[in-house]
């Protein structure tokens, strides 16, 4: 029994032999294959011209807003032909006050106006007649003095009922509120019937019905910002509204240290007086390195973008972005232009992987 024992163990250590030696060339087989690699394609940074901007943000005010009253106390609304938000023309009469008082005043008034054109025109008279007599020497030197003086009264007492039919015409005229220029109502602070006094505002008026954007910015930011920059605005609706720089503060809030850009809405379309939007503003063109959007791509919040070498391993180069426009990004810092960078396929890439190239657009290296 000893005998065939002895021989299946030689068997079995046989086996083992042999199958150590068939393993051998297939795990040197498994080290030779080659790595799996990602298909990328390569294009090349550019040198091209970007529109520069600022972004700010502030409140849509009107242009100028005019705080309308009347100027005569105790007397009642009779009439009031406006409403918020109706455009109005300079001239017309947004309310009226009781004017039956100054009317009967008035008329009082233009009557002894009347009275006082009638004794100038009676004393020319007179001063003609008694010059015709002075003449022929039939009245006195002094009778003919006090012709003249009665001349002299008479023009003085018409001036005087002239000034205070004026006067009184003018009360007259303030029971009527005219607009002062065209315009949009923005604030009735009034009711028919309601008795005012002078110098309350009562109406308020968006002169011209012009809007403008007024936008804070840092010093150095307000530096770059000339008269007639171009600004774009996005509205709560989604259009973009345009419009252009009125005016530059020539100074800095001492608390704040910024000023204020003005910037008119020609038409400012669904925005309204005190909306506070973003809006951008236009401060010139220059070149600039930049690459596809694509390209680059954010890890732990920094730009990179990866460069590929002779071997075709994929390198990952940190870079300071900059102005992002027509789906092209910006290289400040990191490439210059002419450099091949990854475009498609770049966001699944990590440093040192190896990659296959299925797309050239930057041609060979140079």
């Amino acid at each position: 029994m000893a005998l065939p024992l002895h021989r299946a163990a030689v068997a079995l250590a046989f086996a083992f032999a042999l199958s150590a030696c068939g393993s051998k060339p297939e795990a040197e087989n498994n080290a030779a294959a080659p790595a799996a690699s990602l298909a990328v394609s390569l294009t090349r940074a550019q040198t091209t011209t970007i529109e520069r901007s600022l972004l700010a943000s502030g409140p849509v005010s009107a242009w100028e807003e005019m705080q309308l009253g009347v100027e005569i106390s105790g007397v009642r609304v009779t009439a009031l032909n406006v409403d918020v938000g109706q455009q109005v023309r300079k001239g017309q009469v947004l309310l009226e006050l009781d004017h039956r008082t100054l009317d009967s005043e008035l008329r009082q008034a233009q009557a002894a106006a009347n009275e006082a054109d009638a004794g100038v025109v009676l004393a020319k008279t007179n001063l003609a007649r008694g010059q015709m007599l002075a003449k022929e020497k039939l009245i006195s030197a002094s009778a003919f003095d006090e012709l003249r003086a009665a001349m002299v009264q008479a023009e003085a007492r018409q001036a005087t009922a002239r000034a205070q039919r004026d006067g009184v015409q003018l009360r007259r005229d303030f029971a009527s509120l005219r607009a002062p220029d065209d315009g949009v109502i923005a604030k009735r602070m009034v009711q028919p019937g309601q008795v005012v006094m002078a110098g309350a505002e009562l109406l308020r008026l968006i002169r011209q019905g012009r809007l403008e954007w007024r936008a804070e910015l840092s010093e150095a930011e307000l530096a770059r910002v000339r008269p007639g920059a171009i600004v774009r605005i996005l509205a709560t609706d989604g259009a973009m509204i345009e419009g252009r720089v009125r005016a530059v503060t020539p100074g800095l809030d001492a608390q704040t240290r910024t000023g204020t850009v003005y910037a008119d809405l020609p038409d400012p379309g669904a925005l309204k007086v005190g909306a506070f939007v973003q809006g951008r503003i236009l401060t010139g063109d220059s070149s600039g390195v930049t690459v596809p959007t694509a390209a680059v791509v954010q890890r732990d919040g920094y730009p990179y973008v990866f460069t590929v070498d002779a071997k075709n391993i994929a390198h990952r180069l940190r870079v300071r972005a900059g102005a992002t426009q027509d789906g092209r990004t910006e290289i400040l810092e990191g490439i210059k232009a002419g450099d091949r960078v990854v475009e498609r396929g770049a966001g699944f890439l990590g440093d040192g992987d190896v990659v296959r190239i299925v797309g050239d657009t930057a041609g060979p290296e140079r």
